[in-house]
């Protein structure tokens, strides 16, 4: 019996080390997003150090409740992408300030809960085309592509171009270009935390040619920036109620595209209600921490891969992340040219989707491609998801396949040409 004990004991102990590994490697292969997500909500008005601190609290909130009441071993992060639309869309596009766009955050969040306790998720999943789904997903790694290029200071505005090429003799873009290699090399070698020793490696060549700047290592952190107050200020202007669609829409598919994936490499299907339901939650709290809203990681896939099954590793992580606020002054360091390479790896994963848009169906490739293209290009994520929704039922109507049309589609489609019609007439 004595043996019998023991042996139960090891196996105990030995379940609780693999869970507390698990959530470690979760935790060391998600934690670049406070740097990253720190330095896009920075362009959006508010401090880098009040932008990691949001990230932090918000990856720290979400993931524990994810553990405790989803019983699953998944981290929750703000969102790559839609991080992006928040700052660069809803914030400087709709020309809101930062706590006017946590609004927006607040009400799409609010909505995103709605679908989750109610069968209005299904509907709106029925609704949308897979093309369009999987065109805004493309859209988003083209724009995070071009944000890295931009930050990396590889691509500068053009004298007779829109873009040109930057100068390969500044240390800013040598510093890229080599950190830029160091992450696709560690990446394609599946190296784990291969993004965390990107920013290390890329911080150090900064280090070496003389652009790293120091003096932010004594930063302080005013821990009253730990909460904000959403602003209803501009609740009577179009533009605020427009910015609220396409961040709804993103959270609900992404969610459920990468809660499905993450469940059934877990076996545990039977959990999507809950974890949706979580996840909903989890953005919600995003709107009082001062970020975009938070997502399952799509690193999660490494916790499972490393046998993490349970909530002790998504507590382990989330605690991890809480104790990130302690080195924030030295993660505020990290360069930009540290920073784009992950941006440009991340957008080009997320471009990979577009395998999965027919494209021998003009009338299904012609709408993606219009917002594939226009994202990027109008710097909208907004705007380009507009037109290829406007596009979708007419492209479809020309050819005759008005059947393939929901009424729900159709009034999404009818909103966005409204908007459109609103930003032309200036009504």
């Amino acid at each position: 019996m004595p043996y019998n004990n023991n042996t139960e004991l090891e196996a105990t102990n030995g379940k609780w080390r693999t869970e507390i590994v698990a959530g470690l490697v979760g935790y060391l292969t998600t934690v670049y997003i406070v740097a990253v997500n720190g330095s896009i909500l920075s362009e959006a008005g508010i401090s880098l150090e009040a932008g990691m601190l949001a990230t932090i609290m918000a990856s720290f909130v979400g993931t524990i409740l994810m553990g405790l009441f989803a019983k699953l071993p998944l981290i929750l992060i703000p969102g790559m992408g839609i991080n992006a639309l928040f700052a660069y869309s809803i914030v400087e596009g709709a020309g809101l300030t930062f706590q006017e766009g946590l609004a927006v955050v607040m009400i799409a969040s609010v909505l995103f809960i709605i679908t989750a306790f109610s069968r209005l998720g299904v509907l709106l999943k029925e609704a949308i085309p897979e093309s369009l789904k999987h065109a805004i997903t493309v859209g988003l790694g083209f724009f995070l592509i071009l944000i890295g290029l931009e930050k990396s200071e590889l691509v500068i505005s053009g004298e007779n171009t829109i873009v040109a090429i930057g100068d390969f003799t500044s240390p800013t873009v040598i510093v890229s270009l080599l950190t830029l290699f160091i992450a696709i090399f560690l990446f394609i070698k599946n190296i784990p935390a291969n993004f965390l020793i990107t920013m290390i490696s890329g911080t150090i060549f900064a280090h070496f040619f003389g652009i790293l700047d120091t003096g932010k290592s004594t930063v302080s952190i005013n821990m009253g920036e730990m909460l904000f107050i959403p602003s209803f200020t501009a609740v009577d202007e179009l533009a605020f109620w427009l910015a609220i669609f396409p961040l709804a829409m993103i959270l609900i598919f992404e969610n459920m595209g990468l809660l499905h994936g993450q469940l059934h490499m877990l076996e545990r299907n039977d959990s999507y209600k809950k974890a949706y339901q979580v996840t909903a939650f989890s953005s919600l709290t995003c709107a009082f921490f001062g970020t975009s809203p938070t997502v399952s990681a799509a690193e999660n896939a490494a916790v499972i891969a490393s046998n993490g099954r349970s909530r002790k590793a998504s507590v382990t992580a989330g605690l991890l992340f809480l104790a990130t606020i302690f080195i924030i002054p030295w993660i505020s360091m990290i360069p930009n040219a540290a920073i784009s390479p992950i941006l440009i790896i991340v957008g080009v994963l997320m471009a990979q989707n577009i395998r999965h848009v027919p494209l021998d169906d003009l009338s299904e490739a012609l709408p993606a491609f219009l917002i594939v293209a226009l994202i990027p290009f109008t710097y909208s994520i907004a705007d380009g998801m507009a037109f290829g929704f406007i596009a979708y039922p007419i492209v479809k109507l020309a050819v005759g396949k008005q059947k393939e049309l929901s009424i729900t589609l159709i009034i999404i489609s009818a909103l966005f040409l409204f908007d459109f019609i609103i930003k032309i007439t200036g009504i």
